[in-house]
């Protein structure tokens, strides 16, 4: 009895095996994908394939002003508070349709440098206006996410997050099978509509409960509170995403692009499994923390997030590790030069996850200095170390300095959340 009353009482765990249960389905359908991709593209088309998904995600951010969180954490804290949505939705319609229209535009214009930039031709010019299209999808999507993470409706997030990447992999398969490589980047381009579909279809009849749509107004009343989210998603999501491209890049023209699809097809293994923390973060983490206030709590809080999900993710890396020729061999046949990189990527990842932990903080109390500080100085710090270990490492060397740059951001985020504790303490103590 002692287990299933363990299960019933911690939402965490709840959350965490719900949440694996899809996680294993996912990755059992993503390694039969990456497998199929490796065998029809090779390691200049996964090259590609990582560049479009860098794209998409910098447009997922800019397209609705970067305040995914922002919604999320709104929405948690006034849940019960219909008039406060209502301004806080309206805000965020606005700023939805204004980052629509301005990637749009960049899009349509700048689609032939853009093509240049990312894939080295002209050839994919038409790949860029396909996601003029897709970029309305993609900001309303996310806006919508933002309210089932808000309301922790984690199985209704299971469902639509399993459905939606079921039909987009049938999708991806059959564009692959027909059209190769062109087919699989047009695939990947429209996912975001099938998404948006999903979501609409399961969770329509809670969003009318909580978003007014005829009453919505072209007003910003919570422009100040939604700016601090934009500012900390462009720094995280937006830059990331760029550094990303633009390393990808430098791999292609410092050694190859083939080199560039190792290191691509070693991202997709990692961002396999780190998906099950993002989910998780953003479904628990961030409205658990918005309502923790003191030291004492967060601390806690931390403590028991730590227990339940460290343990399992370190398991699930060894296993990873002691199994990697045979991961290589099932997914990736020809990748064997990936098989040194898997103790850096995996060890920076548990530092990673760790330091994920502590990072919400800053959304959940919108930290906007701190937050920016660290996205800043991680980001700089994997830019230059990997363009500096790149020359003697080659492909390993990004990866050693994804491991460096983990290291040193745990030690620094640590720091920056218990100071900010101190402060308080300090500030109290003075009432």
């Amino acid at each position: 009895m002692k287990i299933p009353k363990l299960f019933r009482e911690n939402l965490l765990l709840k959350m965490t095996s719900l949440n694996a249960v899809v996680i294993g389905i996912r990755l059992v359908v993503s390694l039969f994908i990456q497998r199929l991709l490796a065998e029809m593209v090779g390691e200049v088309g996964i090259s590609k394939i990582g560049q479009l998904r860098n794209l998409t995600s910098l447009l997922t951010s800019l397209s609705t002003g970067g305040i995914f969180n922002g919604v999320t954490k709104y929405v948690s804290e006034f849940k019960d508070d219909k008039g406060q949505l209502q301004k806080m939705f309206s805000t965020a319609f606005v700023f939805t349709a204004v980052g629509t229209v301005s990637i749009s535009i960049v899009l349509f214009f700048g689609a032939a440098s853009i093509s240049n930039y990312l894939f080295g031709s002209l050839d994919f010019e038409y790949l860029i206006k396909i996601l003029v299209i897709v970029v309305p999808f993609i900001a309303i999507y996310r806006v919508f996410n933002g309210v089932v993470h808000g309301l922790s409706q984690y199985k209704h997030f299971a469902k639509i997050d399993l459905i939606a990447y079921l039909l987009g992999a049938i999708l991806l398969v059959i564009s692959l099978i027909k059209y190769n490589i062109d087919g699989a980047l047009v695939a990947i381009a429209i996912t975001p509509i099938i998404q948006l579909l999903v979501l609409l279809f399961i969770f329509f009849k809670t969003l009318k409960e909580y978003i007014h749509f005829s009453e919505l107004s072209f007003k910003i009343p919570f422009a100040n509170e939604l700016l601090a989210f934009t500012l900390m998603s462009f720094v995280s999501t937006g830059l990331l995403s760029f550094v990303e491209i633009d390393i990808r890049t430098m791999i292609r023209n410092k050694i190859t692009e083939a080199d560039s699809g190792i290191w691509t097809a070693m991202t997709f293994i990692s961002k396999n499994y780190m998906v099950f923390s993002a989910s998780i973060f953003t479904l628990y983490v961030i409205p658990k923390f918005a309502s923790i206030h003191t030291q004492r709590g967060f601390t806690s809080e931390v403590k028991t997030i730590y227990k339940t999900l460290l343990p399992l993710f370190g398991i699930g890396m060894l296993m990873v590790y002691f199994l990697r020729n045979y991961v290589i061999l099932i997914i990736y046949p020809d990748f064997t030069a990936m098989a040194p990189l898997f103790k850096w990527q995996l060890s920076a990842d548990f530092f990673r996850l760790a330091t994920l932990v502590l990072s919400y903080q800053f959304i959940a109390k919108k930290m906007v200095r701190n937050f920016i500080f660290s996205e800043l100085l991680s980001l700089a710090l994997f830019y230059f170390i990997a363009r500096y270990l790149i020359n003697d490492y080659g492909v390993e060397g990004v990866v050693i300095a994804h491991l460096i740059r983990s290291v040193i951001m745990f030690i620094v985020v640590f720091y920056l959340v218990f100071r900010y504790f101190n402060k308080q303490n300090k500030l109290n103590s003075n009432d």
